[in-house]
């Protein structure tokens, strides 16, 4: 069973830019049947998502962790409008490279830590 979850700065973005845990579901469902954008390495991947009325092309880009074909678990950590920048830094691809492969690898154990120490949150709504 996928599971999915944000991490704190993305569940963040996510309420403030009104952007509903559907649209997450919509993405995660095609990010596990490999229509992603690019793939960035180190199960981090760049996803097209869109804004309410205005569609993917113009809308945002979300960094997510996930490790294919077989994962159990993604997690969105980044996004950002195609109109405020083109894309992330090479240190950023980096930095969310490492926390993509930490989170794809770590045990339900300590997968459960983060969620009751409210680091990241579980989209529910996909069973």
């Amino acid at each position: 069973m996928m599971r999915l979850f944000k991490n704190k700065w993305f569940e963040r973005w996510a309420r403030k830019e009104g952007v509903a845990d559907e649209s997450l579901l919509n993405a995660a469902v095609e990010i596990i049947t490999g229509k992603v954008e690019a793939d960035l390495g180190g199960s981090l991947f760049k996803k097209r998502l869109p804004i309410k009325r205005m569609g993917k092309s113009s809308g945002y880009r979300v960094i997510v962790g996930y490790k294919k074909p077989n994962a159990e678990r993604i997690i969105f950590l980044y996004a950002f409008a195609k109109n405020v920048r083109t894309n992330i830094t090479t240190k950023e691809e980096a930095a969310l490279s490492l926390v993509a492969e930490s989170f794809v690898s770590t045990t339900d154990k300590e997968l459960q830590k983060l969620l009751d120490h409210g680091l990241i949150w579980e989209v529910k709504g996909h069973e």
